[in-house]
């Protein structure tokens, strides 16, 4: 059984920081792609960062420059770390993981449970 949990959500006023993490666990024999999604209410959920396993990343225009996705492959961990949040950054945060594991012929995709982040104005 494969889990990722997330941490490090809160309240910031806007242009504060914030830095999440997230760490898998169980029966794991590699991680290959990592990313973080957000979803606002009354909004599809939409991606905020990716990076794979040798460290290439991805960002959308709407955080590029502010959010920086990190991994430590030795930890089975990503975070972010979010610098100048604007309220429209407010939205529960979630980690995704693409985990290969004992027993699966193919890599399964993960999601944690989502953690909140509200910026307030």
């Amino acid at each position: 059984q494969v889990q990722l949990v997330e941490s490090g959500g809160g309240l910031v006023q806007a242009g504060g920081s914030l830095r999440l993490s997230c760490v898998a666990s169980g029966s794991i024999i590699s991680i290959n792609y990592m990313g973080w999604y957000r979803q606002a209410p009354g909004k599809q959920r939409e991606l905020v960062a990716t990076i794979s396993r040798g460290a290439n990343t991805n960002y959308p225009d709407s955080v590029k420059g502010r959010f920086t996705i990190s991994r430590d492959n030795a930890k089975n961990t990503v975070s972010l770390q979010m610098n100048s949040l604007e309220p429209e950054d407010t939205a529960v945060y979630y980690c995704n993981a693409d985990i290969y594991s004992p027993g699966l012929s193919y890599y399964g995709n993960y999601w944690g449970q989502g953690t909140q982040v509200t910026v307030s104005s």
